[in-house]
């Protein structure tokens, strides 16, 4: 499962060598990262998070079966499923960057401080320059939080991620509902509901046409001022939830339970049916409600206040129960050699996500917006999916190539470049070189 890690001699910072890499993690990372572009595309680059409630409730209702099957299939095993696994990913590499560090001996925060200014630089300038909906500035900010749970112990790690995780959606939904909850008749209550509604409608609308006609820099205006009117509230107060989730990756690096993963057999295979069942169960009640809204059975705009504050926390459940089913079940598949080899193709996709993530960004934006081909708001919910395949799959194919010759993927260069404040040797010798390519 793991290369044998090279000897260090030295207390001297450095990035990881290759050979330090946990293949499983970094197959378990391109694996989030393929969701994570597809969750991305089916609502936001598409343009349907923008369209009209009842254009979108047409679009499912009256395409063909397929796409019809999609809305609820993405919802349950797609959306905040893998930024969940993302977001583990991220925690758990913190503590194995701790771990390397305390065994060289060498200091821990302040380049872990550098670390996460470099990628806060880097987010930032995905937001302003290319889309609206970077999670690497978010990231980032949050991750300095990480250093004060460095020295915590494990019960008060696992205590604070569970609260963040089911508790906070509660009071995250209760921030969103206070105008309505201290409205003083429920009529009023209706009546601030609607304007808040028809507000964000018209914001929707305005954004959406400057991405079907605007040229680059006005898209760029455009998507800034949706993420400061609509979008950076939520990002604010859901961040709280993804850092539960960085503790949880915390506590599962402080364990090792992904470096030992033959040792853990067991307990992965109890986590897999475990959060399958609460991932099926907190799942469905979504997907139930989805559809009763679609068939026009109840109308969201009459819905009781109170009832988000009660699904917050069981969506929080569907979306934790179904990300720790793919990490288990990914982690069990890989002690199998069969399984190995064949998950092992996303590891070098893994290996390269900034540089996949960031390209996803690119890519999507001049296919659908309209200085590009302008496909937002065209292209069918199937053709999305088809879309986000191929285009991963040709990210597959360019990070086995790129990482057969170079060490690091282009923007994982300049992010270890400026977080060690020297430039890092890219090619790799001739030696590795070749074995990397008949690998």
């Amino acid at each position: 499962m793991t290369s044998a890690p090279s000897a260090v001699t030295t207390a001297e910072a450095r990035p990881v060598d290759s050979g330090e890499r946990l293949v499983l993690l970094d197959t378990l990372r391109g694996f989030a990262l393929c969701g994570v572009f597809i969750s991305n595309t089916f609502m936001w680059f598409s343009g349907r998070a923008f369209m009209p409630r009842e254009q979108l409730e047409s679009l499912f209702a009256n395409g063909t079966m397929l796409d019809k099957v999609l809305l609820p299939v993405v919802t349950t095993l797609v959306s905040g499923r893998f930024i969940t696994i993302f977001s583990f990913l991220f925690g758990l590499g913190f503590a194995v960057q701790m771990g390397r560090a305390e065994a060289r001996g060498s200091p821990v925060t302040r380049l872990y401080v550098r670390r996460l200014g470099v990628m806060l630089l880097l987010g930032l300038t995905h937001l302003t320059l290319i889309w609206y909906g970077d999670i690497l500035s978010n990231y980032a900010l949050l991750g300095f939080w990480l250093l004060w749970f460095r020295r915590r112990e494990d019960r008060t790690i696992l205590k604070v991620a569970a609260v963040l995780l089911f508790a906070w959606p509660i009071l995250s939904a209760v921030i969103f509902k206070l105008p309505q909850l201290m409205a003083a008749t429920p009529e009023a209550a209706a009546a601030l509901a609607k304007l808040e509604t028809e507000r964000s409608a018209a914001l929707k609308a305005d954004t959406l046409s400057v991405f079907q006609n605007g040229n680059w820099w006005a898209v760029v205006k455009g998507g800034l001022s949706f993420y400061r009117r609509e979008f950076l509230l939520i990002m604010c107060v859901n961040s709280l939830a993804l850092l539960g989730r960085f503790l949880l990756g915390f506590y599962a690096g402080r364990k090792r339970l992904f470096h030992d993963a033959p040792q853990h057999v067991a307990f992965f295979r109890r986590l897999f049916f475990w959060s399958l069942g609460l991932g099926v169960l907190g799942s469905s009640v979504g997907v139930v409600t989805q559809q009763l809204v679609l068939r026009k059975i109840i109308n969201p705009e009459t819905l009781p206040v109170w009832l988000p504050m009660v699904l917050a926390p069981v969506r929080a459940m569907g979306e934790v129960g179904i990300a720790a089913t793919y990490v288990s079940g990914i982690t069990l598949l890989f002690q199998r050699a069969t399984g190995q080899k064949i998950l092992s193709v996303l590891a070098p996709v893994g290996r390269m996500a900034l540089t996949n993530y960031l390209s996803q960004s690119v890519i999507s934006i001049l296919v659908f917006y309209g200085y590009g081909l302008g496909l937002v708001g065209k292209l069918t919910p199937s053709m999305s999916i088809v879309y986000c395949l191929g285009v991963f799959t040709v990210q597959i194919v360019w990070s086995h190539l790129w990482l057969a010759r170079f060490r690091f993927g282009p923007m994982e260069w300049v992010w270890r470049s400026l977080t060690y404040g020297k430039l890092q040797p890219m090619r790799r010798s001739t030696e590795a070189a070749g074995a990397a390519v008949a690998t």
